[in-house]
This record gives C-alpha cells, structure tokens and sequence, in this order.
C-alpha cells in the first residue's frame, strides 16, 4: 500500500514539474487552439462550438483576450457575440450582441 501511495506521489510530482517547466507552451498552445475554435464557431451541435460555450459560461470570460477577439469572427459579422459571454441570459439580445459597444455592458470583458 505504501508503495503504491509513494507511486502515485511520484506521478503527481512529475506532472507537476512537467507542467510548471512547459507552462509558456501550454499557455501558447492552448491560446492557439482557442483562437482557431473561435474562428470556426458556429452555434450548433459542433463539439468545437459547445466546448468554446462551455468555457465562457465556466470561467465567466469571453473570447481569448477579450470579447473583442470575437470581432474578428464570421460568426460576429452575422449574429454577434454568442450568449456564452453574456452575464444574464435574460438581457441580451442579439441586436445588442452586434454592436461592440453596447455589448461591452452585457458581457464578461475578459
């Protein structure tokens, strides 16, 4: 039992270590994943689209940097901002959603 308790402290430790050293590429790979999830959003079933929701909703943020990441999107230039980044379902409308600045006040900045 103690051999199998000191095993699996080694691992934990390893990760550990691992992911401290390597936190500059996870960070970087991560961003880059994320940014090309946004690029391909899309507001439907796409595991993709959903993970990017869940996200927002989760960590309470919007976009990489910020919402205006989401800008930059073929998905913005039809529908706006997704409701993921909004801070109350209830007041966001989509209208509001396609102007940045108006948006600004109804979604998580960050």
């Amino acid at each position: 039992y103690a051999m199998l308790l000191s095993l699996i402290f080694l691992i934990v430790l390893v990760a550990a270590v691992v992911g401290f050293v390597f936190r500059h590429e996870i960070k970087t790979n991560f961003e880059s994943n994320l940014n090309l999830a946004l690029r391909d959003y899309n507001a439907t079933a796409d595991r993709h689209s959903e993970a990017v929701d869940t996200i927002q909703r989760t960590l309470h943020c919007c976009g990489v940097q910020n919402y205006s990441d989401w800008e930059r999107t073929e998905y913005f230039a039809q529908r706006g901002i997704p409701r993921s980044c909004c801070k109350s379902q209830d007041d966001c409308l989509e209208e509001d959603m396609k102007d940045p600045s108006k948006a600004k006040l109804k979604v998580f900045v960050d």
